[in-house]
């Protein structure tokens, strides 16, 4: 790796990092098509490039989850129940979805994340969540198992998806987003396990490089880990002080942006 591309990194940790602790958003909308670029720029195994980004993003998040876990943990924010109940059917859908990644062409996974990134960013930027009057009818197994396959294709905590899901349930949105932090932990550590394993049986080319376990950059996964850590802090200080809706308004824009861009750089 050259100066640059390590300097790079840690820009991206710290940006990731920064916005998790100021928005309470996890950082896959951001890793994902920064790291295609970059892979693609840096010619690091460029025809699974948006493979390998999602493969590292996971792994990248599986610091800020536990972080966040645990500290949704110390306030008495989880509802045990539906975290011991949905787990196991996550962890199976998320390690399953991984087996189909590597088949898939790389063209459609860029074209499924930047529309899943789009719908995301539509409802931050409205700021609108689905709270629904009618307690929802999906048993939190089967909820948890399509938490966990969407999850770990577009390489997120899931949080977007388990939080409404649990104040449909009826749980208060604090222990919604605190048993939400708890289920994304699981589905980083799942999501990097089935990337880890099967981009290094079905790509001859990744498991040459010992840069690279699978779909994971282990030196990606390092630089932004720790950068990220050391500036989600600053981010929740700073979330006291600044107006957090437009905030949200202007993540959301990005986050479109950025997956535009990926989408071009893998088609062009």
């Amino acid at each position: 790796m050259t100066t640059e591309f390590i300097i790079q990194l840690a820009v991206l940790g710290m940006v990731v990092g920064f916005a998790a602790g100021l928005l309470g958003v996890g950082g896959g909308g951001i890793l994902v098509p920064m790291l295609t670029t970059m892979y693609l720029s840096a010619d690091i195994v460029p025809s699974h490039a948006v493979h390998l980004a999602l493969g590292t993003s996971m792994a990248s998040i599986i610091t800020t989850t536990f972080s966040s876990a645990f500290s949704h943990y110390k306030n008495h924010n989880l509802d045990w129940h539906y975290v011991k109940t949905m787990v196991p059917l996550i962890i199976v859908g998320a390690i399953s979805t991984s087996f189909l990644v590597p088949i898939i062409n790389t063209t459609a996974l860029a074209i499924f994340f930047s529309l899943f990134m789009l719908s995301i960013s539509l409802r931050l930027f409205f700021n609108k969540q689905q709270v629904s009057t009618k307690k929802s009818q999906i048993p939190p197994q089967v909820a948890g198992l399509g938490i966990g396959s969407i999850s770990t294709l577009v390489a997120i905590g899931g949080a977007v998806l388990s939080v409404p899901y649990l104040m449909s349930r009826g749980i208060e949105m604090r222990r919604a987003i605190g048993s939400s932090a708890a289920i994304g932990f699981p589905i980083a550590i799942s999501g990097t396990i089935g990337y880890a394993i099967n981009g290094h049986i079905n790509v001859e080319e990744l498991a040459n490089n010992q840069a690279i376990i699978g779909f994971v950059h282990i030196p990606s996964v390092i630089i932004i880990s720790i950068c990220g850590f050391i500036m989600a802090p600053l981010g929740v200080k700073l979330s006291t002080k600044l107006p957090v809706i437009v905030l949200k308004k202007i993540f959301s824009v990005l986050l479109v942006l950025l997956s535009v861009r990926m989408l071009l750089n893998v088609l062009l």
